[in-house]
C-alpha cells in the first residue's frame, strides 16, 4: 500500500503526519506500507518511521550516479536519506516533464543499481482508452520500459497501473476495468519472464483511490495493492486504506 504525496508537505508537515499515522498502522502486518514524500522531506520521513515497518520512497530518480544534471536527485542521494523505494515513470512525469518509456527503463535500472526498489508506473490517457488502445499502450510501455530488465532485476520491482484519466480527476476505473489492465500487464510479464515471475510481481492500482473504494478494488485477485495520491495526505484516510 503506497502513498504518493506529490508536491505537498514540508518536513514539519511530514513529522506531524507520522505522529498520527504510525499508531493507526502499528498492527498492519498484512501489507508493506511505502510513503513517497517530496525529496526535501525524505530525511524527515525516514527518521519518523524508524522502528516501524513503514518504508519511505522518492517520487523520481535520476538515471546517473552523479554529474551535470541540474535539478536531478541520484540513487545514492536518495538512499543516503534512508529511503528504500523510488517511483519511476509516474504519469505526471510523462505528461509534464517529457518522461518516455526509454527514460523509465534508464531510471528503473539506476534505482536497482543503487539498491532501491522501483515502483514502475504504466497507464493510458483518456483518448487512448476511448480509442480502444489501452492494451496496445500497456504492451508498448511494458516492452519499452520494463522488458529490458533481466529476470533477476524484474524480481525486484513493483508495477503500478495508473490510468491517466483517473488520476486526480475523481474518476476511478471500475474494479473490473482495473483488473483487465492488470491481466494485460501480467500476461506481458508471463511472456517475457515466465509464469512464476509473473505470479510473484506485485501490480498496484493507482487512480483516485479512496477509503470507500479500496475494498472493492482489493477484492480483485489481479490487484495486489494500491498507489494512492490525494487520499494519502491525510493520516486517518490513508490508514483506513491500509487497513481496508
Amino acid at each position: 500500500m503506497a502513498g504518493n504525496w506529490k508536491m505537498y508537505k514540508t518536513p514539519a508537515d511530514t513529522v506531524a503526519f507520522f505522529e498520527k499515522f504510525r499508531p493507526l498502522t502499528a498492527n498492519s502486518e498484512h501489507c508493506e506500507i511505502v510513503i513517497c514524500p517530496p525529496f526535501t522531506s525524505l530525511s524527515a520521513a525516514a527518521d519518523a518511521v524508524k522502528g516501524s515497518a513503514i518504508r519511505v520512497g522518492a517520487q523520481n530518480i535520476a538515471w546517473a550516479k552523479e554529474g551535470a544534471f541540474t535539478g536531478e536527485i541520484s540513487g545514492p542521494m536518495i538512499a543516503a536519506t534512508g529511503a528504500t523505494h523510488a517511483i519511476v515513470g509516474h504519469s505526471e512525469r510523462r505528461q509534464y516533464f517529457g518522461e518516455s518509456d526509454e527514460t523509465v527503463l534508464k531510471r528503473t535500472l539506476a534505482a536497482l543499481e543503487f539498491g532501491l526498489w522501483p515502483i514502475v508506473c504504466v497507464g493510458e490517457r483518456l483518448e487512448e482508452r476511448e480509442g480502444g488502445n489501452t492494451e496496445a499502450v500497456l504492451v508498448r510501455q511494458f516492452q519499452n520500459g520494463i522488458a529490458g530488465l533481466s529476470a533477476a532485476q524484474f524480481a525486484k520491482i513493483a508495477i503500478a497501473y495508473e490510468p491517466v484519466w483517473a488520476i486526480g480527476t475523481g474518476k476511478t476505473a471500475t474494479p473490473e476495468i482495473a483488473a483487465d489492465a492488470h491481466r494485460t500487464i501480467r500476461a506481458q510479464a508471463r511472456e517475457k519472464f515466465g509464469k512464476e515471475a509473473a505470479d510473484a510481481v506485485r501490480i498496484l492500482y493507482g487512480g483516485s483511490v479512496k477509503p470507500d473504494n479500496t475494498r472493492s478494488l482489493m477484492a480483485q485477485p489481479e490487484i495486489d495493492g494500491v498507489l494512492v495520491g490525494g487520499a494519502s495526505l491525510d493520516p486517518v484516510s490513508f490508514a483506513s486504506i491500509v487497513n481496508f
